[in-house]
């Protein structure tokens, strides 16, 4: 193997270039990061919007409430606190308000939008200054409480008002604002005649699965649910079935409704797995009324309500062989009539032409017989 010198100035002009080409790179490198760094929309990427909104007592400090919750007469006014707190990286723009509670499509306790018109509870809240609203910025991680007022008119009905303070932060979208909001419920009881019930009406049940097997069906029940009362209430739920003499068809279901205002309905839908279709069966449902929150005043006992239905759920399977072997019968009983009266005709025929072959040969011998003595007579 042959070794070859370089010269000592080329080996040290081809250093130089090493180091220019690397300088070089590096230097790119750090033009890209920099790029990257001062792209606005890849800073926008980290910046987020947060929400936090709780009860606070009077020193200002969040207490251990989840809810507004008071019990209060006609005339009475009642003061609070909301603590308010940007969670957020950027600074946002707060809509403190209140509003009205109602019951979505799927139940569920929902509150009015931010720029619906309040006609209830919502309208008995009042912020600094009289105001029905208050605005203002936090800074990232600044907060600020909220005083307010619940001025309860003279002439409130009895019962259960439910409604919210809200939170609200719009930011601009691409095509639409954003309304981002928080929600805190709002409970006020009335003092007066208080109403607790719940009803259950529309009760509806069908049998459900395969009409060749009669042990792995199921009953589908259908109920709607009415608050009846004057004050919110949710709900323990059992559903089941019963069937000959009240034993017991399958194994019960539990569920829970939740909060329902008052006058709100909401219709349900449940499935009883595992019963077999014995002919008749007695679907029920009843519900143990009770009232949510953490304020222990507002607990009081409701009483349970039950109703049931019946339904005719026969084997099909089974009723199909019943009905095959009553016809089996039935056919074999008609056929043997049948062949009693066919074999009666054959043997009445029988009868008839032996009698008549019978009388037949009597004719003939009786003509012999007189044949004979004619013939002797005469010679």
């Amino acid at each position: 193997m042959t070794a070859v010198l370089l010269h000592p100035s080329f080996a040290r002009r081809a250093a130089r270039g090493i180091r220019r080409a690397f300088v070089v790179a590096l230097l790119t490198c750090l033009a890209i990061t920099g790029l990257i760094v001062s792209d606005p929309s890849a800073a926008r990427a980290d910046d987020t919007i947060g929400i936090s909104g709780v009860p606070a007592g009077a020193d200002g400090n969040a207490d251990n409430r989840s809810r507004f919750s008071y019990s209060a007469d006609p005339g009475q006014q009642v003061t609070d606190n909301y603590l308010v707190r940007n969670t957020g990286t950027l600074v946002q723009s707060f809509t403190i308000l209140a509003t009205d509670a109602f019951n979505d499509d799927e139940g569920a306790y929902a509150l009015l939008e931010t720029g619906a018109v309040a006609k209830d509870v919502g309208t008995w809240v009042r912020f600094e200054n009289g105001m029905d609203r208050l605005q203002f910025d936090l800074k990232s991680g600044e907060s600020r409480v909220v005083p307010f007022t619940v001025d309860i008119p003279a002439q409130a009905g009895p019962g259960d008002h439910a409604g919210g303070i809200l939170a609200s932060v719009v930011t601009p979208g691409e095509q639409v604002n954003v309304d981002r909001r928080l929600g805190t419920r709002l409970y006020v009881r009335v003092s007066g005649d208080i109403q607790a019930g719940l009803t259950i009406g529309g009760v509806g049940s069908q049998y459900v699965g395969d009409w060749w097997n009669p042990f792995a069906g199921a009953v589908r029940m259908s109920y709607t649910v009415e608050n009846t009362g004057n004050i919110v209430l949710a709900s323990n739920i059992s559903v089941g079935a019963r069937t000959w003499f009240g034993i017991p068809a399958g194994g019960e279901q539990g569920d829970g409704i939740p909060e329902l205002l008052p006058g709100s309905t909401r219709t349900f839908e449940t499935d009883l797995p595992g019963i077999a279709s014995v002919g008749y069966l007695n679907p029920w449902v009843t519900l143990n009324p009770f009232v949510e929150g953490d304020d222990e005043t507002k607990r009081m006992p409701v009483p349970a309500t039950t109703r049931d239905t019946v339904l005719i759920a026969p084997p099909w399977i089974l009723v199909i062989a019943l009905v095959l072997v009553a016809l089996f019968f039935v056919y074999r009983r008609w056929r043997r009539q049948v062949d009693a009266k066919r074999a009666a005709v054959w043997i009445e025929y029988t009868e008839n032409e032996a009698r008549r072959k019978v009388e037949a040969e009597q004719a003939v011998q009786a003509n012999d017989v007189v044949s004979v003595g004619t013939g002797g007579s005469g010679s």
